[in-house]
């Protein structure tokens, strides 16, 4: 698509609007994938949905795990909102933003990413209290902590996500302004600027390494206590229950981990447009919707808890 940028340029000559890259020019192939996506998107937004509906109306899931499970499906819907949506338009049309409107995007995926990071580590630290410390777990991951975790998640991912999004945003952008990627998404962003843009590309990726790196280092320092912890416990039973409960939340932080920094941490060498979309439809659009999925399907509490929500429930005869 080649787009005439002066168009779209002020007095200054900074590029004012963008435009996406079409996945492909065969309809039939861009057709294909906005139907799996959305379908994709639906599932995970009503799998998310269902999961904080089914934490909130039951009041035996009114503990610290499931309290941060809410939390993080609230995280996972507006993940999926902030990108998705944008992504379905460019698959079927020549998507275009403004330069405030990519910031806003821009602020609220790093938002939400940057305070999943944050929420992990913080449900791992929970699943450390309750197996290496049950005798004071409710003193220690009262109400009160969880909702301090819990906003100290959602804080700095607002912090990261304003300053991230202020300093990419502070640049010139002379041109091209085609961006090739599903969405506002930090590198093809950077990659428009104008001029040598080494030193911000180091900030950016010195930024991104310690907002993944750090919390993951917590969540390894727990499972690595819990680790210890389990392997000393005398029975086997104790020994399974106290893994089960933590193999739910270990497959999402591999999944989210994981995608996240081949994503994110790889050397720009290594980076192309169509790699880069590949990785951006799982980390956005796949991983939202299994982590519903994980849970619902390995934790019997949720799952008689949806089908309370949904209605499923027998109920039994009321005898006069």
């Amino acid at each position: 698509m080649n787009l005439n940028c002066s168009l779209w340029q002020d007095n200054s000559m900074s590029v004012k609007r963008f435009a996406f890259a079409k996945f492909s020019e065969v309809t039939e192939q861009c057709f294909l994938l906005f139907t799996l996506i959305l379908l994709i998107f639906l599932a995970s937004l009503t799998g998310n949905v269902l999961i904080a509906l089914a934490i909130w109306t039951n009041p035996a899931l009114h503990t610290p795990m499931y309290f941060f499970l809410a939390n993080l499906s609230l995280l996972e819907i507006g993940y999926t909102c902030s990108v998705i949506p944008k992504m379905l338009q460019s698959l079927v049309s020549e998507a275009e933003e403004s330069r405030e409107g990519c910031a806003t995007q821009m602020f609220f995926f790093t938002l939400f990413a940057i305070s999943e990071c944050c929420l992990l580590a913080a449900m791992a630290f929970d699943r450390y209290m309750a197996i290496c410390s049950p005798l004071h777990y409710a003193t220690r991951m009262s109400r009160g902590v969880c909702v301090h975790l819990a906003m100290i998640s959602w804080g700095v991912g607002c912090i990261v996500g304003l300053g991230q999004t202020n300093y990419i945003f502070s640049l010139d952008f002379c041109g091209p302004c085609e961006i090739d990627h599903f969405f506002c998404d930090l590198p093809p962003i950077l990659a428009l600027a104008c001029g040598d843009t080494s030193h911000n590309e180091a900030a950016v990726f010195v930024v991104a390494t310690l907002c993944i790196s750090s919390p993951f280092l917590l969540i390894i320092a727990s499972y690595g206590r819990i680790l210890a912890a389990v392997l000393i416990m005398p029975s086997p039973e104790g020994r399974q229950k106290a893994l089960s409960t933590c193999s739910s939340h270990l497959l999402v932080v591999t999944l989210f981990y994981g995608s996240g920094s081949v994503t994110y941490l790889r050397p720009k060498a290594s980076h192309s447009p169509g790699v880069d979309k590949l990785l951006a439809l799982f980390y956005t659009v796949v991983t939202s919707m299994l982590n519903p999925i994980i849970y619902s399907l390995r934790n019997k509490e949720v799952k008689t808890a949806l089908r309370r929500t949904l209605g499923k429930k027998k109920v039994c005869p009321i005898k006069l």
